[in-house]
């Protein structure tokens, strides 16, 4: 594989997408920094497809980022090919407002034929190619510059050995009849309905308790003050002010600018400076949320009582059971939280649809309707169903 020096220009780039555009699939990996903004600052984009390689510098002068951007937003022709992808994602969406598609994940792939929830890319290389990466450039400040050929030699590493797995992976894929299987995750992680960042909404993301109508009018307003606030300063939310000082104020709405000086997690001079000013017109505009906007009535979260915890326990039994048997990430299949409900009597689930509940969802109900039952075979722990299992002998008289 021919490996480019960094690219820094918009002519070099524009030849490399020319070429890129006519393979079957190009690899793509970013090195951003984010800790001290709200925006991610993308300072690298690296690239491959099977003959060629390269790191590409965003912050170069005047280069244009255009053909690049079209290869990945616009090019239906060509798959791109992420591990872990979603903060990669991100970034192309902030720049174009559209996601990389059609799009696929090794990690989420990685799920499908195998136990692993969320590997690693060093271990992913490691388990495919015998490798071991050189982690001593991971914690660089990529927005500094010059870059050290051992920065960029690691960068490039990230989509160089992807490009030698992902076929491994998907010839796996094609092998177990699994690959129908991730179609909807990968259509999840190109949603571009997953990146917006819609002040109205942020309210959601934060932990209240209770269905209070005010309270959750006043943390929508909060969220939504804070997430301009955010945007307008370039800072992370939380520098503005964290989760659980907005619940706070939501359940606890100061009566006067002044007694911001008491609330914890906000600094004294809050009590009369312009940003204090703001939160507390936020909080002034506050309306309850009407009922459409209220969280849904749902045994989410709510006390299964004893018996309903013991079934959830055995549900998480069986799902432990059965992706060790067929050696899939047991999250693939269902969640925690799905379990929990299934136990309580919901059935508009996941798992109870589509090859989930032909692979594992069936045996859950029946577990739950009480016909399924376990048993320990040869050592080994083994789910029965009732109707097959053997009836034991009668007793003599």
């Amino acid at each position: 594989m021919k490996i480019h020096p960094l690219i820094t220009t918009s002519e070099a780039l524009a030849d490399l997408c020319s070429r890129l555009a006519k393979a079957d699939f190009v690899c793509v990996d970013t090195e951003f920094m984010r800790e001290n903004t709200y925006w991610p600052e993308l300072c690298l984009i690296q690239i491959a497809d099977t003959n060629e390689a390269a790191a590409i510098d965003p912050l170069a002068r005047d280069i244009d980022l255009s053909p690049l951007l079209d290869l990945l937003v616009d090019n239906e022709d060509v798959l791109k090919i992420f591990h872990a992808g979603g903060q990669d994602v991100e970034i192309v969406f902030n720049l174009t407002g559209k996601t990389p598609h059609p799009i696929f994940d090794t990690q989420i792939a990685m799920m499908a034929i195998s136990q692993s929830e969320q590997i690693g890319y060093s271990n992913l290389v490691e388990s495919w190619l015998g490798l071991q990466i050189d982690k001593g450039a991971r914690f660089t400040d990529w927005s500094r510059r010059p870059l050290t050929e051992r920065q960029i030699d690691y960068a490039i590493g990230d989509v160089t050995y992807l490009a030698k797995i992902f076929p491994k992976i998907l010839q796996r894929l094609i092998k177990t009849g699994r690959g129908a299987w991730l179609d909807i995750e990968m259509e999840k992680l190109a949603d571009p309905a997953g990146y917006r960042n819609d002040p109205t909404l942020a309210w959601q993301r934060i932990k209240a308790a209770g269905r209070n109508p005010s309270m959750l009018g006043r943390l929508k307003a909060l969220a939504h003050w804070r997430e301009i606030e955010a945007q307008d300063k370039n800072l992370p939310r939380g520098r503005i002010a964290r989760d659980e000082t907005l619940a706070d104020l939501a359940s606890h709405p100061p009566k006067q600018q002044a007694d911001l000086a008491k609330v914890r997690g906000l600094s004294a001079g809050w009590k009369d400076n312009e940003i204090g000013k703001r939160l507390m017109a936020a909080l002034d505009g506050a309306t309850p949320l009407s009922d459409a906007e209220l969280p849904a009535r749902t045994p989410r979260g709510a006390p299964l009582g004893k018996e309903g915890a013991l079934v959830a326990d055995l549900l998480k039994l069986l799902l432990k059971i059965r992706s060790r048997e067929i050696d899939v990430a047991a999250r693939l299949l269902a969640r925690s939280e799905d379990l929990e409900l299934l136990a309580a009597g919901i059935r508009e689930l996941p798992l109870l649809q589509g090859w989930r509940y032909d692979v594992f969802g069936h045996d859950a109900l029946d577990l739950v309707e009480g016909k399924l039952a376990f048993a320990v075979v040869n050592g080994k722990l083994k789910m029965t169903h009732v109707d097959d299992a053997v009836p034991a002998p009668e007793a003599a008289e």
